[in-house]
């Protein structure tokens, strides 16, 4: 049995859409007629989804993370009261005021109802259920301890969400006090600056060299600035393609490590999403070694996820996981004392979730540092740019006030 997906006109006319379960899609046409209903479209969810040559409908399927945790909590809430998980999936469905977080439920409810896991039912939606999600799903199943799963993850994807809008906001102030302090300096040169200096052109005075720089500055910029820009956009589009090669974005990913305070950002945020997933998946009976293959798909940067990698196989061979991990040399010394700390006591689950949260911890402070550095740093660049502009306005005026006395 299957979800669909209709749309049907009513005796009045009136279209209707809704959800239901059903084998085929002509038992759900024949259902529609005998409700007097004429069927116009009868879809099933899970191809409708799953359809990856058509772009709109997988954009229009995705759910984001606050109604993935939602989702999650609200299962396991059921789950631990001890409803069958079909009945749970349906109940949340009908609970969901978001057509396609109701569509995707009834989709892997249907998946249940044929016999199947939850796990599997999740995996069917590869676009919005990621192998940490439904392995750490099924891992859940296998040990009876489902509910204590579900809320685990839905702790893991608000706390990442959290993360993520954290690291967004804080780089919002800095990205739009550089592009206004751009477009007003530009401004300047381009309309504003023209029309003070034609009154100097007309005196024969020499001119102090500064002024003659911001003179020319001027004039290129209005000869040129749309030539610029689109330079600029063509410039942007180029790098976007080339970061999507392999071989560039690591070496991309690599200069970024290196930049002085950006760089330990990036490697702060990277080791916090890999401890806290490692974490959740020990916790959730993993074994280890399938925790840290699954972990490095959450890591961003090319040259952590290699590492990781290298790491894992590894640990496959026989080492240990805080030997391999400090070899990589992208993990900071105290997660290499609490994992190694964890596997000598026997408690790794435990210490990789206190390691997970001190990385999180100096990622808040890492972020505080770069935004005491970046929000001052462009004021004071847009400060020295426009005291230059103001510099070369009024030194031939000071000069001219000489000459006249």
């Amino acid at each position: 049995m299957s979800a669909f997906e209709y749309t049907a006109l009513d005796q009045n006319g009136r279209e209707k859409k809704g959800v239901v379960d059903g084998d085929s899609a002509r038992l759900i046409r024949q259902q529609l007629r005998e409700q007097k209903l004429v069927p116009l479209t009868v879809t099933e969810i899970k191809k409708q989804i799953n359809n990856e040559k058509n772009k709109v409908l997988i954009f229009e399927q995705r759910i984001n993370t606050t109604e993935l945790a939602l989702m999650t909590r609200q299962l396991a809430t059921l789950s631990r009261s001890g409803i069958p998980l079909d009945e749970a999936t349906a109940t949340v469905a009908r609970q969901s005021i978001k057509p396609k977080v109701k569509k995707l439920l009834l989709g892997v409810r249907a998946k249940i109802l044929e016999g199947h896991t939850l796990a599997d039912g999740l995996r069917d939606y590869p676009h919005i259920f990621s192998e940490m999600y439904c392995a750490t799903v099924a891992a859940g199943e296998q040990s009876g301890h489902l509910d204590v799963v579900l809320e685990r993850l839905a702790d893991y994807t608000e706390q990442r969400q959290q993360l993520q809008q954290r690291l967004k906001l804080a780089l919002v102030y800095p990205v739009i006090l550089t592009v206004m302090s751009i477009l007003v300096v530009s401004g300047l040169l381009a309309y504003v600056v023209p029309e003070v200096v034609k009154v100097f052109s007309d005196t024969g005075q020499q001119l102090p060299f500064l002024t003659i720089a911001l003179i020319a500055t001027s004039e290129f910029m209005q000869a040129w600035f749309i030539y610029i820009l689109l330079a600029m956009i063509i410039g942007f589009g180029i790098f976007k393609k080339l970061v999507r090669q392999p071989v560039f974005k690591k070496r991309y990913h690599q200069f970024l490590l290196k930049l002085p305070i950006l760089g330990k950002l990036v490697l702060g945020a990277n080791s916090a999403q890999f401890s806290r997933t490692l974490s959740i998946l020990a916790a959730s009976g993993i074994p280890v070694l399938d925790a840290m293959r699954i972990s490095i798909q959450v890591m961003d940067n090319l040259p952590m996820r290699e590492a990781v990698d290298v790491a894992a196989q590894k640990v496959s061979e026989g080492s240990s996981l805080s030997l391999t991990l400090e070899q990589s040399g992208y993990f900071n010394p105290m997660l290499i004392n609490l994992i190694a700390s964890g596997e000598a006591t026997g408690q790794l689950e435990q210490m990789l979730d206190r390691a997970a949260t001190n990385q999180e911890r100096e990622l808040e402070t890492t972020r505080g540092l770069l935004m005491g550095v970046l929000e001052p740093l462009v004021i004071v660049v847009m400060g020295v740019v426009v005291l230059i502009i103001v510099l070369a306005i009024l030194l031939p005026v000071l000069d001219l006030n000489q000459l006249v006395k």
